[in-house]
């Protein structure tokens, strides 16, 4: 067989990752229609990824998201998307390439796309990369002061519920209310394994 010089499995790739583009756009527009949600996996140490400390201590190499009931500031790139969404009572931004993610799942109607994470033609601007490991360093700087703090002080930030390893744009839109589709369903964000969706062979 000869060399696919033309890379058809990249084009196709970058294809399906523009398809999942306008999906969260129009969702970023209009809401979510009628019962779809999306569970999106991505690749937590992909270029570009930003995510708190804390999420990243949990989730160190691949997490999943759940676009559902509850998410705010959905925010459509030419690069990358950023949400809004809560673990565990604490609000947190999430800024993922679109070159990181590994699968995109539309449980109500059984869409699913898998994805190879960094397997694309598309490379990410230098200022994206930047500005993502200047938030990065911001965030550790945070960390150390806070570490620096005496212990009282520690825990009464704990106490009143405020994290301290959460990211400066987390923590400004921790005091803000946030809009709520459905309060009754909500238990907040939800992390979960994309193979649970997979077909069994």
């Amino acid at each position: 067989m000869a060399e696919d010089l033309l890379r058809y499995d990249i084009l196709i790739q970058d294809a399906l990752r523009g398809a999942v583009k306008k999906i969260l756009a129009e969702v970023a527009r209009t809401g979510l229609p009628g019962e779809h949600h999306f569970y999106v996996a991505f690749d937590t140490t992909a270029p570009g990824v930003r995510i708190s400390q804390r999420l990243k201590d949990r989730y160190p190499q691949e997490m999943t998201i759940v676009l559902q009931h509850q998410f705010w500031d959905l925010a459509i790139g030419e690069h990358a998307f950023e949400v809004g969404l809560s673990f565990g009572g604490v609000p947190e931004k999430l800024l993922v390439p679109y070159s990181a993610i590994k699968g995109f799942f539309d449980p109500s109607v059984q869409f699913a796309l898998e994805f190879d994470p960094g397997k694309t033609a598309e490379e990410l601007p230098e200022e994206l990369l930047e500005a993502v490991e200047e938030l990065a360093q911001a965030e550790r700087d945070t960390q150390e002061t806070v570490s620096g703090l005496p212990s009282a002080m520690k825990q009464t930030a704990k106490d009143g519920g405020q994290d301290v390893a959460k990211t400066p744009a987390a923590a400004s839109n921790a005091d803000q209310k946030l809009p709520v589709k459905n309060a009754e369903e909500d238990t907040g964000g939800e992390v979960v394994s994309l193979d649970a969706f997979r077909k069994k062979t």
